[in-house]
């Protein structure tokens, strides 16, 4: 359970898109496209802010690191619902490939969930590069409409980012938080230690 107390202000910017999440439903519910872009929007301009503050300011932590993966996988999804309400058809016209972008998305966070408890925090150069095409595709989705090379961009990084958090979560033992990637993975002191404990 977090300590609101202890919390510092890159911690609030990423708790920030977790308590938007109520207002973002709210605005689908009742059909408000606009304000729901803008809001979201705003959510995932916190993404950019609370990393920048949390190294400018030098306190990260495994906290924040937990906070922001959480609030990031909470703004795709209702993203996702957002598009799936207020752009149904292009929706149903490209299911079978968000699904396969999706499932194994799903099968990393239970891979994850099964080993850690937790979701991951690995905060790699994919996982980011993928999070910037995805915000980048559903706000221009919403605000401009479908542009299908960014689209499908945005499904091979989010394939190619999910194998690689799968084979982080097989490579260490234990849940750490920002990992670059494989390369980098594989002379992390952190992993060689613990393979070293063994």
């Amino acid at each position: 359970m977090y300590n609101f107390k202890n919390f510092n202000i890159a911690d609030w910017f990423s708790f920030y898109r977790i308590m938007a999440v109520p207002l973002l439903l709210a605005l689908i519910w009742y059909g408000e496209r606009e304000w729901f872009s803008w809001m979201l929007l705003i959510s995932y301009a916190t993404d950019a802010i609370d990393g920048f503050l949390a190294r400018r300011l030098k306190i990260t932590s495994a906290r924040g690191s937990q906070l922001d993966s959480v609030g990031d996988q909470i703004t795709l999804i209702i993203g996702l619902i957002g598009l799936f309400f207020f752009e149904n058809n292009f929706i149903m016209e490209n299911f079978l490939l968000i699904i396969i972008a999706f499932v194994p998305y799903l099968i990393q966070m239970s891979i994850a969930f099964a080993k850690y408890g937790k979701a991951t925090a690995f905060h790699t150069y994919l996982a980011k590069i993928s999070a910037i095409t995805q915000g980048i595709f559903i706000l221009w989705l919403l605000f401009f409409g479908p542009v299908y090379w960014l689209f499908y961009a945005m499904i091979v990084f989010g394939v190619l980012e999910t194998l690689e958090e799968i084979t982080l979560i097989f490579m260490y033992d234990n849940w750490v938080e920002d990992v670059k990637g494989y390369f980098w993975a594989l002379k992390d002191k952190r992993r060689l230690a613990n393979n070293n404990n063994q």
